[in-house]
């Protein structure tokens, strides 16, 4: 018989998991604002919601599903606010952030350029999930990074 990959083709070791209040018209937004791409759709118990999803932002994979009674995974919304921020990179974080915000997510952060390289930004979608997206820009050394990092926490903390 032969040897079957642990990892499915396609996923990586890590994957992220989003619960939701209505997975299938988060795929929907996802696809618009992100430029997600749908794998698979399973409606959930008698057609209703969505029991298993899957999404392809650039190279990587994110699962979703409909929040069910009896289960102990909540939405967002569910819980007042989100545990995790999922992060993209991406080539343009601009761009992306200005396509989420028009798509209807609340802005956290605008796009900054960061002491560690990265041109970064923060939303929360409609669905309550937490994003940051990133476009990197240059190489720190770690030394360099150091006295960046010291330097921003100054001018946060005036």
């Amino acid at each position: 018989m032969p040897q079957t990959n642990p990892i499915p083709p396609g996923f990586r070791t890590v994957t992220p998991h989003l619960v939701l209040k209505d997975a299938g018209t988060a795929i929907d937004w996802y696809k618009k604002a992100l430029g997600a791409e749908e794998t698979c759709r399973m409606p959930g118990p008698n057609g209703a919601g969505v029991m298993h999803g899957e999404i392809r932002i650039g190279d990587s994979p994110i699962m979703l599903a409909d929040e069910f009674p009896g289960l102990a995974l909540k939405a967002p919304t569910s819980l007042g606010g989100s545990t995790i921020c999922v992060h993209l990179y991406v080539t343009d974080c601009d761009a992306v952030f200005k396509r989420a915000i028009a798509a209807g997510a609340k802005p956290t952060m605008p796009p900054t350029d960061m002491f560690w390289g990265d041109r970064y930004a923060k939303f929360t979608d409609p669905f309550g999930h937490e994003w940051s997206v990133g476009t990197h820009k240059e190489d720190v050394p770690p030394e360099e990074m150091g006295k960046r990092a010291e330097e921003a926490m100054k001018q946060m903390c005036k």
